[in-house]
This record gives structure tokens, C-alpha cells and sequence, in this order.
């Protein structure tokens, strides 16, 4: 299969060197970046072709990984409507449920297929805890995702850039929506920096998921209180703790701590991009459809509008 990368930023990056390692599986063709300065280096950088046009690439290809700006989603997942080319789409999958909707009613009339890159599903830490809380009643949920601030997110929304991976492993955890929610947050250069939401599901499990651009050192955490245990992910340790209640032959109650460290070698963005492949190539489903997309962008659009009208 031919494949290509549109944008070749630290994200477009990495999927031009992804590919690259799937030689069994694909074919990189090159690549495409309206910034040409930035494109011919990472031509240069990975020995790989750099088109001088969208149309040029699109036509060269059947499927391609769009890793551009939002704003530029659904322009550019048009054009590749039009060239009926594959798509995986970055997260979050367009800026509005408008261009959303329509493009992926366009995408099913063209038979072309958009995978949204919600990339931590493909985390094989985010999948063995989803295994452990298969029997597990669960009481409440605290994830933090924070990262220190750059100049070039200046203008980037911490619920769109970071909670909205929290949001959907959330829903991944609990397989239940979300029913209500509050949110609260620090507005800076326009748009939230610092967001705290607390929400309940239908099933009235609680979380709290805060994300912000302003902290010190990165941080990716996960706490599970249920029933029966404590359970703590660190996703960027990649290793899990569940600390249980035990009982000993004299009745004298004490915890015992189970430690998963989660296999170094699995990168979720290989998983991801196979997956992308194969839904093409056997003509399945995306694991993450455009469908999926919208519910994840639905609930970050009204957490960023949540928190910006309580500063007005």
C-alpha cells in the first residue's frame, strides 16, 4: 500500500518515521508540507520525497496520515475526498461538529476511510488496564496530563491538546458516557492553559481530569479507586500498581501491591498506523472512526466554551 504524510511537524515527524519502519506493510511516498523549508528538511532528514502540492502527493497514493494544524482538518480532508484517498486524521478530527459531520458524510458517499488518531487506545498500558478493571466496580477516576508551557502552543487549547486523550480513555475505561460535567480553568492568551473538569456517568462514576500547559516537569497519570482496589498508571513510566486488601490466616487485614511494568518495545503509533492499514486493506471499520471523533470533539468544544464563558 502507498502512503503518505501531510505536515511535518514533531507529529508529522513521527509518522514519516513510522512508516518507514513498516516496509512490510507500506510504501512511504513522500510527503507534503505547505512550509517548504520545513518539508525539505525532513526530506533530507529521512531520504524520503518531498511533493510540491497536496494534489501531487494525493494522486501518488491510497491512503495518507493528515498531521496539520486543526484548522486545516477539513480543507484538507476534502482534497482527499476528492482524490478518494484513505485518511488518519490527528486528533481532534476537525475544529467543529459542522465540519465534522460533513466530512465524514462525504468520506462514507466516497467510500473513503477516516481514522481518527486518538493514539493512546493503542497504548498497550491503556489496554492491560482496561483488561484489570474488566471485574472491577469502579468508584472514581483522577487523571493528570501536564506538560510545561512552549512558545509553540501559544495559541493551542489544553482541552483540545492534551484532556481530549484523557476523555476518551475515560470513556474507553468506563464503556458509558458521560452525563454531566463542570469545568474550571485559567484563560491565557485567549484560550484555556489549565483546565480541571469533574464529571459522572450515567452509571454515576465519578472523574476528575485536569490537563495544563503550566506545569514544571510532564506529567501522565492515572488513579483508580474501586471497590476493591487502588489502581496507579503512570503512562510515561509505562507501568501500572494495584494495591489490593488481603487477609491473612490470623484474620489481621493488610495490602498488597501488585506492580505491572508494561513492554517497552510495543510504540502505540506502530499499532495505531497497522491498524489504519489493515481496516483498509480488509475493508473493516477504523478502530476509531470518524463517528468516535465527533463524540471526543463534541465534549472538548463544550468544556473550551465552559470555561471561557466563566471568564466573561
Amino acid at each position: 500500500m502507498k502512503v503518505g504524510v501531510i505536515g511535518t511537524g514533531n507529529m508529522g515527524e513521527n509518522h514519516v518515521r513510522t512508516y518507514l519502519s513498516m516496509h512490510d506493510h507500506c510504501q512511504l511516498v513522500g510527503i507534503y508540507d505547505n512550509d517548504e523549508k520545513k518539508g525539505h528538511q525532513i526530506a533530507e532528514k529521512y531520504k524520503v520525497k518531498q511533493f510540491q502540492s497536496i494534489n501531487e502527493l494525493l494522486k501518488s497514493v491510497d491512503a495518507v496520515s493528515v498531521a496539520v494544524p486543526t484548522e486545516f482538518h477539513y480543507d484538507i480532508g476534502l482534497i482527499c475526498i476528492q482524490h478518494e484517498v484513505h485518511m488518519l486524521m490527528e486528533k481532534p478530527i476537525t475544529s467543529t461538529v459542522v465540519q465534522a459531520k460533513d466530512l465524514l458524510h462525504k468520506a462514507k458517499k466516497a467510500r473513503v476511510k477516516i481514522q481518527v488518531g486518538h493514539i493512546e487506545l493503542f497504548n498497550p498500558l491503556i489496554q492491560v488496564l482496561t483488561n484489570e478493571l474488566e471485574n472491577e466496580d469502579i468508584i472514581g477516576i483522577a487523571f493528570h496530563r501536564m506538560s510545561p508551557y512552549d512558545e509553540r502552543i501559544k495559541h493551542v487549547d489544553v482541552v483540545k491538546d492534551l484532556m481530549i486523550h484523557d476523555l476518551y480513555i475515560l470513556q474507553e475505561l468506563l464503556k458509558d458516557k458521560i452525563t454531566e460535567f463542570y469545568a474550571l480553568g485559567k484563560i491565557i492568551e485567549n484560550t484555556p492553559k489549565h483546565a480541571v473538569v469533574i464529571t459522572r456517568s450515567s452509571q454515576g462514576v465519578t472523574a476528575q481530569l485536569t490537563a495544563s500547559f503550566k506545569s514544571k516537569r510532564k506529567v501522565r497519570t492515572i488513579r483508580i479507586l474501586t471497590e476493591k482496589a487502588f489502581i496507579e498508571a503512570d503512562i510515561l513510566k509505562k507501568e501500572i500498581k494495584i494495591t489490593r486488601s488481603i487477609e491473612d490466616a490470623s484474620n489481621t487485614l493488610g495490602t498488597l501491591t501488585q506492580h505491572i511494568q508494561i513492554d517497552n518495545s510495543i510504540q502505540p503509533l506502530s499499532v495505531q498506523l497497522l491498524d489504519f492499514l489493515n481496516c483498509i486493506k480488509f475493508e473493516t471499520e477504523p478502530s476509531v472512526s470518524g463517528e468516535d471523533g465527533i463524540k471526543a470533539l463534541m465534549i472538548t468544544n463544550e468544556i473550551s466554551e465552559a470555561i471561557s464563558s466563566i471568564k466573561a
